[in-house]
């Protein structure tokens, strides 16, 4: 079931929300809690209902070895029992096939090795688990109940794709009462927040699908592509990706809103980040936070010298990476991003810089955007040669053909004096794709984000080290919860409806 989806919005939705709710208001929150619970176990089971059993099987085992490893304080056996038990169940779903598909092109593998589906949402649930045991084991977590528990990891606004929160966000949080006052102020928040959320996938990130996916398609098929071609699709699918993201991070923090949770942020206007590290610090934020608490800080982190920092920061993103996906380009993506990592930090230690400090800045944030979206082309790509292809296209200087149609044509016979010709392109749609690309450039780098426009009503949780003046510093936009206000989310929020003629996967749900 998607956020984005006709049957989310009009019955699921109104009638878990309306029935907690009711519960709530009548003081019976373990009801609630149980009603919560179930509605987020059918939200999960509606993709699959077999894949039921894994998620409850892997609640109970993880219950259950949690609250042994807190009764047996310090004892690690079962810490690496319950470690062992969660990479499995994701080794075997998640990569069995890459790994089955890479013995057989390398010493003759049979063929016979059966496709695995992979079960939605289980990287996030399994690394969820996996934090909740070692903070078990460290002495920072208390037993819990089972409903609780099972909430924790089922909770249908971050189940599927994030954030990856932890048992001390969520669980203290669970069953607490509000008062009327409370509730219509959460009620009225999370729906403003949900509706932007929505907006972001279906007007901003669908749309822009529509540039960047024949692009990628034809890389796969090994279609040459003109230069204007590959940047074209490489920027639509970089800003596909942030607004389809974003929109799904914004949703999930609205729609916990709603049921008075208040769930970490997520993403956090990455692309205006100055460097590579500070990207990682804006997007997928609990990601980052749990690869740096519980791989990056346990291999060493920055305390045993440069070589072994520098070590430590690629293993972790290439680990990172493959957490995305079970394919070398998955695995390429976070090499290449813990390249750009390790280049950081020898930069920031030698304290080297040509410019002044505000070009400087302007400067960085150019540079690390486009090594974002250049790395973004393996990410995407359906294999390494078409990632190849892709990339081959995008260098300057091989192809400085125009597309036709682009501009006026005494322009274009001018240009073409110049020898520049102009050719009609399969792949670029003219200055239809401009204004979109256009649009998204403005809307990334110049707008406020949600949290920033939400900062008066704390939309989220912030991450570890952020204060209230970093979220708030820059945003120009305020909303209140007032007639203007409601009057533009409702425009928003049926335009959005309108535009869902088939609702579109979000990006992240593959991972």
């Amino acid at each position: 079931m998607l956020f984005n989806s006709h049957l989310f919005i009009f019955l699921f939705l109104p009638l878990v929300l309306l029935t907690f709710l009711q519960l709530e208001k009548r003081g019976w929150m373990i009801a609630a809690l149980v009603w919560l619970t179930a509605a987020s176990l059918l939200f999960y089971g509606w993709w699959n209902p077999r894949y039921l059993l894994l998620i409850c099987g892997s609640i109970l085992c993880n219950h259950l070895l949690g609250s042994l490893i807190i009764r047996r304080a310090g004892d690690p056996t079962l810490l690496v029992i319950g470690i062992t038990f969660n990479l499995s169940l994701l080794a075997y779903f998640k990569y069995s096939g890459f790994l089955a598909s890479n013995l057989q092109a390398l010493i003759g593998w049979p063929e016979s090795f059966h496709t695995v589906v992979l079960p939605l949402a289980i990287s996030f649930f399994t690394f969820q688990q996996i934090a909740w045991l070692i903070d078990a084991h460290q002495g920072k977590a208390d037993r819990t109940g089972l409903l609780r528990y099972s909430l924790f990891v089922t909770f249908f606004p971050q189940l599927i794709a994030g954030p990856i929160v932890h048992h001390r966000e969520m669980m203290p949080q669970f069953g607490l009462t509000r008062s009327p006052a409370q509730r219509q102020r959460d009620l009225a928040v999370g729906v403003t927040i949900f509706a932007i959320g929505l907006g972001k996938k279906v007007l901003l990130a669908d749309n822009l699908s529509v540039y960047a996916d024949p692009v990628f398609a034809a890389a796969a098929a090994g279609e040459s592509l003109h230069f204007v071609e590959a940047w074209g699709g490489t920027l639509a699918y970089t800003f596909q990706l942030y607004f389809d993201f974003s929109g799904y991070s914004d949703m999930a923090v609205g729609l916990a809103r709603l049921f008075g949770i208040v769930i970490p942020i997520n993403f956090f206007s990455p692309y205006k980040a100055r460097n590579i590290a500070e990207f990682w610090q804006r997007w997928h934020i609990t990601l980052s936070r749990f690869l740096k608490d519980y791989l990056y800080i346990p291999l060493g982190g920055n305390r045993r010298g440069l070589g072994r920092t520098q070590f430590n920061l690629l293993l972790t993103m290439l680990l990172g990476g493959l957490w995305h996906g079970a394919a070398w380009t998955f695995v390429l993506w976070g090499g290449v991003h813990g390249l750009l990592l390790m280049l950081h930090r020898l930069i920031s230690r030698s304290g080297w810089r040509l410019l002044p400090l505000p070009l400087s800045r302007c400067l960085g944030r150019l540079v690390t955007f486009f090594a974002v979206a250049t790395a973004w082309v393996i990410f995407r790509a359906d294999s390494l040669p078409a990632a190849q292809l892709q990339l081959t296209a995008m260098l300057p200087g091989r192809d400085w053909t125009m597309p036709a149609g682009l501009l006026p044509g005494s322009w274009q016979q001018q240009l073409a004096e110049l020898g520049l010709d102009s050719v009609k392109m399969p792949y670029f749609y003219g200055s239809e794709q401009c204004l979109w690309l256009l649009v998204a450039v403005l809307l990334a780098f110049a707008a406020p984000n949600t949290t920033q426009i939400m900062a008066g009503f704390k939309p989220g949780i912030l991450p570890p080290g952020w204060q209230a003046q970093d979220v708030t510093g820059t945003g120009w936009l305020r909303w209140q919860p007032n007639r203007a206000w409601a009057v533009v989310m409702a425009i928003v929020c049926a335009w959005a409806i309108l535009s869902m003629y088939q609702a579109q996967e979000f990006l992240y749900f593959q991972f």
